[in-house]
């Protein structure tokens, strides 16, 4: 009896979890720029915080950082744009080009005796298709950030109540007295988090876009923040990101220069992933690679492009939601990387 009652508070489980996604995928219109803006909002705060230290008041401070996002914004908003309508009238030409190198390497291939169907690799592997994948991500989000007027007026009043959120969930989790220090953990986490993968997720855009400066490749501008953008997927957004300007490259300066940006985005990347990003957060912060692609997959089905972009630190906030409950921390055990030099 007691076995039947286990499976139906399951199953009951189950349906209550396929109502709110089903509810949340229907509301994906209103809800995207809401979660949009508490990302830019949690980003933000560290900002409020340092103003705050030389007493700068708080209406001011959040004007100055309202403004610096949207010039940024506004000024990226511009340059990417105008970049990604030139790339896209550009693209037959670039596709067909380097389908001319993929049937070159078929040719030389088969003065060594090794033979392979033209038609047949161009229609499992088609390069062109590669780079819509990563084009079509940014007109998605771009698409999203038109509705920049309403996500900031939601991160001002967002930015006004950040002091008094903590108090708040501590009064609707009954804790009046402040005494369950978990919850200040799990807010504290999600903020050094999200600051910190951005810094990093900047540094390692302008260093991209530096280098295809430097190389001289075609619209280093929206590569820089193709690569800003997708740093937020560990392991499998730095290959997205890469493989355009590669490809870019291939066509308009040769294997050489497309080398040196594989081999630029490879070094940037391991720095950055290995070193950087271990030393600030932590180890124990890391999500399996499974996972990582997973909830790629999830989120983007669930929220759409932006939901891919943000996969990962929406998973991370599960996750250091978990980690900050005893009966959930076994979930987080299972969604964390595994460390072989610990066993």
């Amino acid at each position: 009896m007691s076995s039947l009652t286990g499976i139906n508070k399951s199953l009951v489980v189950l349906a209550s979890l396929f109502i709110v996604l089903a509810g949340i995928k229907l509301a994906n219109d209103i809800l995207v720029p809401f979660i949009l803006a508490a990302f830019i909002a949690i980003i933000c705060n560290p900002l409020l915080k340092f103003f705050a230290s030389y007493r700068i008041p708080k209406g001011a401070a959040i004007i100055i950082i309202i403004a610096f996002v949207a010039l940024l914004g506004t000024s990226l908003a511009g340059l990417v744009g105008q970049s990604l309508n030139d790339f896209s009238q550009q693209l037959p030409s670039y596709r067909e080009a380097l389908q001319d190198k993929f049937l070159w390497l078929v040719n030389t291939a088969a003065n060594y005796n090794i033979l392979i169907d033209k038609q047949q690799l161009i229609s499992l592997f088609d390069p062109g298709k590669m780079i819509d994948v990563a084009t079509n991500m940014l007109a998605g989000f771009g698409g999203v950030m038109a509705n920049i007027f309403l996500i900031l007026l939601t991160v001002v009043f967002m930015l006004f109540e950040a002091p008094m959120l903590s108090k708040k969930v501590h009064i609707a989790l009954d804790d009046p007295q402040m005494k369950m220090q978990q919850i200040d953990r799990f807010l504290n986490s999600i903020n050094s988090y999200l600051a910190i993968k951005t810094l990093v997720s900047l540094a390692t855009g302008a260093l991209a876009g530096l280098i295809l400066w430097i190389l001289d490749v075609d619209y280093f501008v929206l590569w820089g923040v193709l690569a800003f953008l997708l740093n937020y997927i560990p392991n499998i957004g730095s290959i997205i990101a890469a493989v355009p300007p590669v490809l870019l490259a291939l066509v308009t300066h040769g294997p050489v220069v497309s080398g040196l940006v594989a081999v630029g985005y490879l070094s940037i990347n391991t720095v950055m992933g290995n070193i950087v990003e271990p030393k600030y957060m932590g180890k124990g912060l890391g999500l399996s690679t499974l996972v990582v692609f997973l909830s790629l997959i999830f989120w983007g089905w669930l929220l759409g492009t932006v939901g891919m972009l943000l996969s990962v630190p929406l998973t991370m906030v599960v996750k250091i939601g978990l980690e900050n409950s005893e009966d959930g921390r076994w979930l987080a055990t299972m969604l964390g990387s595994y460390d072989e030099s610990k066993s």
